[in-house]
């Protein structure tokens, strides 16, 4: 084991190694000439196997410990499963182990998606292009002479984000999806958050994909297991490099409502019919829990299941808990192996307590039947109440930290699981108002609960945000535990006006003690925990917070002629605003 230093590998080379049938840099020829290469690790004896595939920028020769080392670290030290029962030599960033899934009888494709790692072409992410390409991966897979002809998907966030649209094209050979932590939207879930602008995709970009463009080559990382450079053996000039990839960044913040650039990279959940599992995260608050329940709740698929998790998104896709439950997932419907799926509830939670404490349930659908769906309304006493209070207003600073309503405390310990939805009236000095709203929990002596979140290690219960110009709603979509806005136009406001605003909070859980208190904060930019932690990730710009790199910062989008001016809340009098919270009771 070990790298092989500079010993330079032919196109499609093979070995035996580890136990594996390794074939490297096989070339996947596209629809348009176009050569992209896979990495196939499958079992020495000769096949047919079932296929479990990735397509995706993060270079499939990028070792995780290297690329992504303070994750690797944190993982491997807290979850010691990990790391057992593998050399861990071909370990990569948000795709599965092939050590733990080839001695399970299945053959793995790591392919390198157009731009990136050692495949050549143009960067466009999430594209029809792209998603062409991931398609005839999965057909290309799906007729060689070691593949059963049944083709899984598998992987995290951007390898679960791009499962969603090319199983929109129902690719033949296409046999199950297992969409780990994966958004699904491309406005909603990704770019603009209550048609905010989110700046972590032109971050992102920057530091996760311009570092492994092909054609970085001598001046990028090395493969520990070939010793081949990983992004590709051309060394090309920056000019190039740029002239190889959209401004992304730039063109996401040209296209401020929800039209055909965001269409064109977002499901069509009509046309989702192969079997899946959907794994969320409740702490991904800004990016992984979101699509996760919608594409459960709205995919045609008839066999579909979803499951929650906490801590590091990450981490659960490589511990014994997720590989698992991935593996009898795909066992069953890649191999028609009898081994209990169909009986596997269709929803499956880890339900969170303070102190960062799982307990898993099982339920039959989402949001859960036995809800109790309870309005704790705002007054002007920054109160939150089951009654409705006097006629009154708050107002605060329109680019602030805004202002927080507290609950009294809880007589006896509540579960609160589901969506959130908040109904606010709202008036601004100006023609618009941005409004981030946080659902909280704090202790009896009034200490903030937060938990690891998905990224940032002080992540709040549960986040909403919307642009009050956005309000309008999709009267087809919407429900009401889950506003659905159109973003299709801009509605100012006029000065003065009060306008009622449905909010979406994204689906949260927490088991509430007795003595604790809930709070909402509406605020006019994003939550912070504090204003220094010192948390980072060797992957992200920015000090983790509260809300990970999720931020919604960039002046041209928030000029301050429109959005500093002042927000009022107006309360009862025909006005009430509230907070419509899922209160779970136990099973009977």
């Amino acid at each position: 084991m070990g790298s092989r230093g500079n010993e330079s590998l032919r196109e499609g080379s093979s070995e035996l190694r580890d136990g594996m049938r390794i074939d490297w840099d096989v070339p996947i020829q596209m629809d348009d000439g176009l050569v992209l290469r896979a990495d196939v690790f499958r079992p020495a004896a000769e096949g047919p196997h079932p296929v479990i595939l990735s397509y995706g920028p993060y270079a499939k020769g990028l070792a995780f410990q290297e690329g992504y080392p303070s994750a690797w670290q944190r993982m491997v030290a807290e979850h010691p499963d990990v790391a057992h029962g593998s050399s861990n030599l071909y370990q990569s960033w948000e795709v599965v182990d092939p050590e733990k899934w080839v001695s399970e009888g299945y053959a793995c494709v790591r392919v390198d998606s157009r731009g990136a790692g050692r495949s050549p072409g143009y960067i466009d992410h999430f594209s029809p292009r792209e998603t062409r390409d991931f398609y005839e991966c999965i057909e290309w897979a799906g007729v060689q002479p070691w593949s059963s002809g049944k083709v899984g998907l598998n992987g995290i966030s951007y390898y679960g984000i791009n499962q969603w649209h090319v199983a929109s094209l129902r690719p033949p050979h296409l046999a199950a999806l297992c969409i780990w932590e994966g958004a699904a939207d491309w406005y909603r879930d990704m770019t603009h958050h209550g048609g905010i602008l989110c700046t972590f995709w032109a971050n992102w970009y920057d530091m996760q994909v311009k570092t492994v463009q092909y054609g970085v080559g001598e001046r990028g990382a090395r493969s520990r297991a070939t010793g081949e450079l990983v992004c590709g053996d051309e060394t090309l000039p920056d000019r190039e490099l740029q002239k190889n990839r959209c401004d992304f960044g730039d063109e996401i913040l040209a296209h401020p409502l929800d039209d055909a650039y965001h269409k064109a990279r977002s499901p069509q959940w009509d046309k989702i019919d192969v079997p899946m599992l959907s794994a969320a995260n409740w702490g991904g608050q800004g990016l992984h829990p979101r699509g996760n329940f919608e594409g459960f709740l709205r995919a045609a698929s008839k066999d579909k299941w979803l499951e929650v998790h906490g801590i590091e998104h990450w981490t659960h896709f490589y511990t014994d808990y997720g590989r698992k439950l991935q593996l009898k997932f795909f066992d069953f419907h890649l191999k028609e192996k009898k081994n209990g799926w169909d009986k596997q509830p269709r929803v499956q939670l880890q339900v969170r307590h303070p102190g960062e404490k799982f307990v898993e349930r099982h339920e039959n659908e989402w949001p859960i039947a036995r809800t109790n769906w309870t309005r704790f309304f705002l007054n002007q006493d920054f109160l939150l109440s089951e009654k409705s209070g006097r006629e009154g207003t708050v107002s605060f600073d329109a680019m602030g930290d805004g202002v927080t309503f507290l609950s009294a405390p809880f007589e006896k310990e509540t579960e609160i699981t589901g969506p959130i939805a908040a109904r606010l009236n709202v008036s601004s000095s100006t023609e618009d108002a941005d409004l981030f709203l946080v659902f909280r929990v704090f202790t009896p002596d009034l200490r903030e609960i937060t938990f690891m979140g998905a990224i940032d290690p002080h992540t709040p219960i549960a986040q909403g945000w919307l642009r009050a110009s956005h309000r309008k709603l999709d009267q087809k979509l919407s429900k009401p535990w889950r506003p659905y806005h159109a973003h299709d136009e801009k509605q100012p406001l006029k000065k003065g006006e009060i306008v009622p605003l449905d909010i979406e909070l994204w689906p949260t859980a927490i088991v509430v003690p007795a003595g604790h208190r809930l709070a909402l904060t509406v605020r006019g930019r994003d939550y912070e925990w504090q204003k220094s932690t010192g948390a980072r990730l060797s992957n992200f710009k920015n000090e983790l917070r509260g809300c990970g790199p999720f931020l919604h910062d960039d002046p041209r989008d928030r000029p301050a002629a429109v959005f500093s001016g002042k927000t009022t809340l107006h309360f009862g009098g025909g006005k009430d605003s509230f907070l419509l919270v899922p209160v779970v009771p136990p099973k009977s």
